[in-house]
């Protein structure tokens, strides 16, 4: 195994060599990713890549967003401390450490009962704290209140409205959405009770969610 000191190393230079070259500038993004031990968070089996420029597949047909996109993500929706946020797709657990890292109090939605396991194992040993995993399907869950931030580590391929109406009065969604290379990543602010503006960001790709389906007739 490593010594510490190179992962703490090789977590720097994926932050300033990765994450910092694709515009994400804020320091509390940037000194999250540093901080976060990544390498704690990757299957056994892919532990020499985990600070590699790309997704790591995990059980289950899904993968591990690269570093870059979490570091996108994460300075889009812009996570203040005691906030309250959902994380849609739990994965191995290390979006939702970034979240709590920054502060904020995470709920984390995971279809798979293995990857459950496996995340809720993982912030366990990283002593991760505000974190509550749930095994659940997000497009079959009916949230029991609202929420400062919502993140959805899958995509969509048509935009959702359910996940805009979880969110609290000036609330953000951040969702990439699309069927096929490039998806579109958007931010979703909630101003009002009835009243949601939308913003394009940036062009990706990550895998679909499980289930997720289709709206009929709607125009956002």
């Amino acid at each position: 195994m490593m010594p510490a000191l190179d992962f703490h190393t090789a977590r720097q230079q994926m932050v300033d060599q990765q994450v910092r070259t694709w515009e994400v500038l804020d320091p509390r993004i940037l000194a999250a990713l540093a901080l976060v031990p990544r390498e704690r968070f990757v299957p056994p089996a892919f532990s020499s890549s985990a600070f590699a420029d790309s997704a790591i597949p995990l059980p289950g047909g899904q993968s591990m967003l690269a570093p870059k996109l979490v570091g996108r993500l994460l300075q889009a929706v812009n996570v203040q401390p005691k906030e309250h946020v959902l994380d849609v797709g739990t994965g191995s657990g290390y979006f939702a450490a970034c979240l709590s890292a920054l502060g904020a109090r995470v709920t984390s939605l995971e279809i798979n009962p293995e990857l459950a396991r496996f995340a809720t194992r993982n912030l366990h040993q990283t002593g991760t704290v505000g974190v509550q995993v749930l095994t659940a399907d997000a497009t079959r869950w009916q949230a029991p209140e609202q929420y400062d931030a919502i993140i959805l580590s899958a995509s969509l391929p048509d935009y959702d409205t359910r996940y805009q109406y979880w969110l609290k009065p000036g609330g953000r969604l951040c969702l990439v959405v699309g069927s096929s290379e490039p998806m579109s990543t958007f931010l979703v602010t909630r101003s009002g009770p009835n009243i949601w503006s939308k913003t394009s960001l940036f062009e990706t790709w990550i895998d679909p969610m499980t289930h997720a389906h289709r709206p009929s007739g709607f125009v956002f």
